[in-house]
């Protein structure tokens, strides 16, 4: 998956250009990059794990923290990764998911992305998520190695004041979303939603597109854990999935279903190249279905940002006009006039600028606005309406 790129003109402004996707994490080489205005940190959390052999270690485990202003305590939400096929998993770095967490700590959420046993700063001897040959997987002790990761950040996370850990929710995306399903059969404490986006295990997109390994052995783990399962789930899965394809997904969901879980289901329409990466791409079509299952479970607060209606303040075209400096008017003002719709222009107090075209361009050019300097930035133009007021 291609990243979000965005790079910094200037000492003040952050500027964003069009893309499509963005990466799960950033790099295990990459300069760590911290969103200011989410109060991103990141703390280090000892987990003991067994793998597929029976093999226990104890590692400390990265967890990237996004939380809302103010001390709280706020609704909890753990964010699971996926898995990168094998030749690609050395390069996975810590996990992030900005764009979801910016959106989450809008609707008042905490947010707590592990990055588990085996992935950055722990890859290497030893992999807890490994399930053993593609014609005849073995998925509960690596769904047991990655929920008790889950449980393990929870425990953590129930000591913390700024945290209501009486009332949270899982999610997780691919092997995440799997890992996701497997939390909810072991009933935690205080867990009161689930969202599994595009899970599974066992998918190779450029070898065996749409065709995973043993996808039996899913439907087999689901059909025997699903009935001691109380938690409502919400289950979120792309037509152009490369990963699962668009039929297997929903033999997992029928074999939940039939074992006794609760999950609402949806195949959502192709997105990209590969809708697997529906999470990160597709966030227009995803969050309505999000919303409503967060209402249906205790969360009424949106998360949407609601485009504010155009002015009479300045025509798009006029950049002398946008409330930034020369430079930011005349380079990157002017490349968010040639980029095409649906597109978003902020600006800060601070000086700060960003803009992004494409899926959720409005959230995502506020973010890029406010990110790194935290500063508090709104939005000066959407598509071809200057929707900013002086005030």
């Amino acid at each position: 998956m291609k990243r979000i790129r965005a790079s910094l003109c200037g000492l003040a402004v952050l500027c964003a250009l069009s893309a499509v996707a963005q990466t799960e994490a950033t790099p295990a080489t990459a300069e760590i990059v911290m969103a200011q205005d989410l109060r991103e940190e990141i703390q280090h959390l000892p987990v003991t794990v067994k793998d597929l052999y029976g093999r226990q270690e104890t590692r400390q485990i990265p967890v990237t923290i996004f939380r809302p202003q103010g001390n709280g305590p706020f609704p909890l939400v753990i964010m699971n990764h996926g898995r990168a096929v094998s030749e690609k998993r050395a390069q996975q770095g810590r996990q992030r998911y900005e764009n979801l967490a910016r959106y989450l700590v809008d609707k008042g959420f905490v947010v707590f992305v592990p990055t588990r046993v085996g992935y950055g700063e722990t890859y290497g001897d030893f992999d807890p998520e490994s399930s053993g040959n593609c014609n005849a997987l073995r998925l509960e002790p690596m769904t047991l190695a990655a929920s008790d990761q889950v449980l393990a950040t929870l425990a953590w996370a129930q000591t913390l004041p700024y945290v209501d850990a009486r009332r949270w929710l899982v999610m997780g995306q691919s092997v995440g979303g799997l890992t996701t399903v497997a939390t909810v059969t072991r009933n935690p404490p205080g867990l009161v939603g689930a969202i599994n986006f595009a899970g599974g295990t066992g998918g190779d997109p450029d070898k065996h597109t749409g065709q995973p390994c043993s996808p039996q052995a899913t439907e087999r783990l689901w059909l025997d854990k699903a009935s001691g399962a109380k938690v409502p789930m919400l289950w979120l899965y792309w037509a152009n999935d490369k990963y699962w394809g668009e039929a297997t997904p929903k033999r997992w969901h029928n074999a939940w279903v039939s074992g006794g879980g609760a999950a609402e289901f949806h195949t959502l329409p192709a997105a990209g190249t590969d809708g697997h990466s529906g999470l990160l791409i597709d966030m227009d079509t995803w969050v309505p279905l999000v919303e409503q299952y967060l209402r249906k479970v205790g969360f009424a607060t949106s998360g949407v940002i609601v485009r504010p209606l155009a002015t009479a303040y300045a025509r798009v075209d006029e950049a002398d006009k946008v409330p930034v400096n020369k430079a930011t008017q005349d380079g990157l003002y002017r490349k968010f006039l040639e980029a095409k719709t649906p597109r978003a222009f902020a600006v800060g107090k601070k000086g700060s600028s960003g803009y992004a075209t494409g899926d959720w361009a409005i959230g995502r050019a506020i973010g890029f606005c406010q990110a790194r300097r935290g500063d508090s930035c709104k939005l000066y133009a959407v598509d071809d309406q200057v929707v900013w007021t002086k005030d």
